[in-house]
Formats: C-alpha cells, sequence, structure tokens
C-alpha cells in the first residue's frame, strides 16, 4: 500500500512525534509498503495531497492528538490509522474522560479543576498530582506531597494554563495496560527511580523498568484488564490505546487517563506489549495500517482490497490466539 506517515506537529510532545513517526514510516517500508512522510501542522497541510491508500498519524498533544486532525481527515474522507474525531476529543480531555468513566462507574480518582480565579482556599489540598487537563507524555505533571510543594505546582501550571486539575494521589503501584484493535494486552507494570513517571522516565535513559511479572492476584490482574477494556469502549478509541492505571495499597485500581495515540519509541509500551503478545514491530503498524485501510475499501484497488483482507483476517486470528 501507499502509506502517508505524518509525523512532528505543533505540540510540545514534537520531539517524540518526529522519533515515533521515523520508527512507523522504516518499519512500514519493512513490511513492504511504500512510504510518504509528512512533518504536518494545522497551517501546512499539503502532505495530505500526497496519494496514499491510507493516513498512519504519529503525532501526539495539540492538533495530532486531539481531534483537529481527525477531523480535517474525516472531511476529507481519507483512511486512517487511530481513533475518530470525537474520541480523540474525549481522550485527550482528561476531565471529560473522568466524567465519562464516572457516569458509567468506573473508578476515577476524586478530582478538582483549579481556575485562576479560583481562591486559594478551595484548592484541593495535598497530597495532590497537579497537572493539565489536556497535556500527554507527563509533561507539567506535579505529585505533591506537601502543601507548600501543592501550592508551587498551582502558582507554576496557572500562569501557562487559565484551567489546571488537581487528582488525589494514589500511592501505589502503576500499571499501564494497552489496547490493541479494542482488546487489551498484559499489563505492564512501571517502576521508576524518580518521583514518578515523568518525560525523562518515559523517553531518556533514567532507570525506569517495565515488567509483565505483576507480582498481583490473578483477579486483580483480570478486573484491570477489564477496567481498561471498558474505559476504552466508553471514549469511543478505536485501532490502539493505552488506558494507565494506579493501584492502592489494597489492590483497587483506579483509572487515570487514556492515550489515544500512543508512542512508538523504542521505549513506548504498546510496541513492548504487543511483541510480549509475539507481535514484532513491523507486523503491529502493518496491522494498524490494513485495519485502517479497509474502513474504506471503495479507496483501494482491487488487488490491494484482496490482499489487505487477506492480511487482516490471518492477523485477527493470531491475536485472538495470543
Amino acid at each position: 500500500m501507499n502509506i502517508t506517515v505524518l509525523l512532528g506537529g505543533p505540540s510540545a510532545e514534537r520531539e517524540i512525534s518526529l522519533i515515533s513517526g521515523k520508527a512507523v514510516a522504516a518499519a512500514l517500508r519493512q513490511a513492504g509498503h511504500d512510504v510518504f512522510e509528512s512533518d504536518i501542522s494545522p497551517t501546512n497541510l499539503i502532505g495530505l495531497d500526497h496519494p496514499a491508500d491510507v493516513i498512519f498519524p504519529v503525532l501526539h498533544g495539540e492538533f495530532g492528538e486531539s481531534g483537529e486532525l481527525q477531523e480535517i481527515l474525516e472531511q476529507r474522507n481519507l483512511p486512517f490509522v487511530g481513533s475518530g474525531s470525537v474520541a480523540s476529543r474525549i481522550g485527550i480531555d482528561k476531565i471529560a474522560t473522568k466524567r465519562l468513566w464516572l457516569n458509567a462507574g468506573l473508578p476515577t480518582p476524586h478530582w478538582e479543576v483549579v481556575s485562576r480565579a479560583t481562591a486559594t482556599k478551595n484548592r484541593m489540598p495535598a497530597p495532590c498530582v497537579v497537572k493539565p487537563i489536556a497535556n500527554g507524555s507527563s509533561i507539567d505533571v506535579f505529585i505533591c506531597r506537601t502543601q507548600d510543594q501543592a501550592t508551587r505546582a498551582y502558582e507554576a501550571l496557572l500562569t501557562r494554563y487559565s484551567h489546571i486539575m488537581a487528582e488525589s494521589l494514589i500511592d501505589g503501584p502503576e500499571l499501564t495496560i494497552s489496547i490493541l484493535e479494542e482488546q487489551p494486552l498484559d499489563p505492564i507494570r512501571i517502576v521508576v527511580k524518580r518521583e514518578f513517571f515523568d518525560f525523562d522516565a518515559k523517553y531518556k535513559n533514567c532507570g525506569t523498568e517495565h515488567h509483565f511479572d505483576l507480582n498481583l492476584p490473578e483477579s486483580v490482574i483480570d478486573h484491570c484488564r477489564d477496567l481498561a477494556r471498558r474505559a476504552n469502549h466508553l471514549v469511543g478509541a478505536r485501532d490502539l490505546a493505552r488506558v494507565d492505571l494506579m493501584l492502592d495499597r489494597a489492590s483497587n485500581p483506579y483509572l487515570l487517563e487514556i492515550n489515544t495515540l500512543p508512542g512508538f519509541t523504542p521505549t513506548s509500551l504498546l510496541p513492548e506489549a504487543a511483541a510480549h503478545a509475539g507481535i514484532d514491530f513491523p507486523c503491529l503498524v502493518d496491522r494498524l495500517a490494513t485495519r485502517a485501510a479497509l474502513r474504506h475499501p471503495e479507496s483501494l484497488t482491487p488487488v490491494v482490497r484482496i490482499n489487505a483482507n487477506l492480511l487482516n483476517r490471518n492477523r485477527s486470528a493470531k491475536l485472538k490466539s495470543a
């Protein structure tokens, strides 16, 4: 297939998008596709004019993951990998996501929205987590165990954002569950040598460890997988996602957030979970592109359509048996 990989973009996560996008493009070429790479932005959409059977967005944060790009692709009737515009807008908005989960009875930590106009006495006290409502990659996230830390976090973030959120701190193990084709892969337990799983711990060599041996009862693991599947379904995410959870000291899980377009860097969690399930990186991106293309079979040539259908059936069978 002819595949356009979108990478870069205008957000604070541009650096990660470029790394992820280059990795996806290389793997798609390894899988036999013709790949065109485009560093895209709201003011430069020329890459979308390049002939393609499917678009593979690998942009994170603002514009690329927040629904704007997805709406443009939908308006142009272009097949693309990942969630549609509605699910993307929900997924990047932590408040909208948590309200959706809470209304469905899914556990998520208590939170409050904090604005510049909010009186100091009404802000959530420590221990808490203070963070932006729509950023990813743990950018501008503060773990506040003391009131002084919380006060400094509020002051720092409210100089950059008009509204932020504060969330009750769940002090226990952190799990992340990748979702592939709407099914949860095996959970990964995150063990960090820093205060928490921040930007550097995610993308730089800071001694972060990923464990599939969770040292948890099977009943807890099954519950977490089911929560991740239900959380993903409620948001309406498709193809791929990653759901982050925290467990309290009694092993009760709480949903933190969903990432509807997780990373594809060498240290990213979705490729790692897929590899653990026997799906190597070229196969992973190949099957995602194939699935997206088959949502618009009328845009494919007969030969490409037949081959894509065969590949999709074979890979779906492998996923179910993994």
